[in-house]
């Protein structure tokens, strides 16, 4: 389904029975919303939840800021305005309010909601973020995988998946070798756009720090965070704990930069019982 909200088309889909308690699924950088695994989704579903995932700016099937000319990717946008695309989704869904989960630059864009429309927000989850740039940097190596040369072609995206998954993936849990290859080639047929990727990557340098602004919240709030992510170490998981007043840290060992699916249990568990508290 598509969506016109605050001036771009977004690609989204829904998931669970009308009347579930609503969440939103913010994905991180350059991933398209396929990238939330229907699995992982389906345990919110089961739980009483109604879920939208949605392709965020510059990614997937929603508008890309492509340059007239082709010229650098240099975005006219910020993390804030990620954010208003969100609240202007939820607007075409009829939500007033939601229970907002963000993984990465996801939780960055999460938390910005939170801050710019602290009604908008019935609880938080942030996961694998930090509130910003200079809080739980990545080491060299997860860098130097982030910034690669883009790859050419649909082989040379699904072997840069594989290899970015064994940089900063969970090495306490086994590589989902054939998701991971299924789930890359999904995501270059639907949208190839590294540039968009690149954009996305600016707008994060270039958005302001959150602590301040969390440290104003008063929303129920879940971190969740790896304590072996070499891409936001964990430092931004604590940091972005201890900003937010009443914020509950769970971290997991052997869990990198993403979702292990031993774990989508566990986390959907704990996210269910955030929201059952509102």
């Amino acid at each position: 389904m598509r969506a016109t909200a605050n001036g771009i088309e977004i690609c989204y889909e829904v998931f669970g029975e009308p009347g579930g308690r609503p969440v939103v699924l913010i994905m991180g950088l350059g991933a398209q919303m396929i990238s939330w695994p229907e699995e992982f989704i389906g345990l919110l579903v089961e739980s009483g939840h109604r879920v939208v995932r949605f392709d965020n700016r510059d990614v997937g099937l929603s508008t890309h800021f492509t340059p007239a000319d082709g010229d650098a990717p240099a975005p006219s946008y910020l993390l804030d305005d990620m954010a208003d695309d969100t609240a202007g989704l939820m607007d075409v869904l009829g939500w007033e309010s939601a229970h907002v989960v963000g993984a990465s630059m996801g939780g960055m864009i999460a938390q910005a909601l939170a801050i710019r429309h602290p009604a908008r927000v019935r609880t938080l989850t942030s996961i694998m973020s930090t509130p910003g740039p200079r809080v739980g940097r990545a080491t060299e190596e997860a860098m130097a995988a982030l910034t690669a040369p883009a790859p050419q072609d649909r082989d040379g995206a699904i072997a840069r998946a594989l290899e970015n998954a064994r940089v900063i993936g969970s090495p306490g849990y086994e590589m989902d070798v054939e998701r991971i290859t299924r789930l890359a080639g999904e995501a270059y047929d639907r949208a190839f756009d590294p540039a968009g990727t690149a954009r996305q990557f600016i707008a994060i340098r270039r958005s302001a720090d959150r602590t301040e602004g969390l440290r104003g919240l008063s929303v129920p709030a879940l971190v969740i965070h790896g304590e072996d992510d070499p891409l936001v170490t964990l430092e931004g998981g604590t940091a972005t704990a201890d900003a937010i007043p009443g914020a509950k840290l769970l971290t997991f060992p052997g869990m990198g930069h993403d979702l292990p699916r031993p774990l989508w249990p566990v986390i959907a568990e704990a996210i269910t019982e955030l929201t059952g508290r509102v």
